[in-house]
């Protein structure tokens, strides 16, 4: 395996806010207000996610509260509706809320998100209870890694064992996050495998390569 993925509890926010189901739907916007967030899980017992209260959640009664015309009632979905008079987290949520672990990876978390088209996830432990919350924001932190470390891993994980010497010269150079490859290298139908290895490293924005067939002379 090239390098440790990072995993959700890498970059999770552990201080969460959370409502119960009996949240009324004013605490609610002032949660979302106070702590800059636009969804917030919903707990109950010892912290069990049983649900997810989101901004979206709470638009149909401003559509509602603006146009409360028949009309309007009629062509929206009775899911909308219901929301639309709720004015507790319970009768507001979605569940069951789409969760993810711990230990997943990054990859996971992104891939859990766009399917469920959310911002934000719970992070929970394998028994339900709340650990954490994961957002957009966190999964991109990994772009925040030092260049050098970048350089590092990618030198000591994939160059070192894809194009080791004598047979292969390589430089590397990474700069805001973009490798570059450059040199000479015994076989060149690696070079496919060698980007998609250095584009699956945390923190690496994209990969070039500026190689030439060969093996490069002492006296080059």
């Amino acid at each position: 395996m090239y390098g440790t993925p990072h995993i959700v509890s890498d970059v999770m926010t552990t201080t969460v806010a959370a409502v119960g189901r009996r949240a009324p739907f004013k605490e609610l916007v002032e949660m979302m207000q106070d702590w800059q967030v636009s969804a917030v899980p919903v707990i109950e017992g010892e912290g069990l996610v049983v649900g997810v209260v989101s901004e979206a959640d709470m638009l149909p009664k401003e559509e509602l509260r603006d146009d409360p015309a028949e009309e309007y009632r009629q062509l929206r979905p009775p899911a909308d509706m219901a929301k639309g008079e709720a004015i507790t987290a319970g009768d507001l949520m979605t569940s069951p809320a789409v969760t993810v672990r711990a230990n997943a990876t990054l990859a996971e978390a992104a891939r859990t998100m766009a399917r469920a088209r959310v911002k934000r996830l719970p992070v929970v432990d394998e028994t339900g209870l709340l650990e954490g919350v994961v957002s957009r924001a966190d999964l991109l932190k990994v772009f925040l890694r030092d260049d050098q470390e970048i350089e590092e891993e990618v030198r000591r994980e994939i160059v070192a064992r894809l194009f080791p010497p004598p047979d292969s010269a390589v430089e590397l150079r990474v700069e805001d996050g973009v490798v570059t490859v450059i040199g000479q290298i015994r076989d060149t139908s690696l070079v496919p495998v060698a980007a998609r290895l250095v584009r699956a490293v945390e923190g690496v924005v994209d990969v070039r390569f500026d190689l030439a067939p060969g093996r490069r002379t002492a006296e080059a």
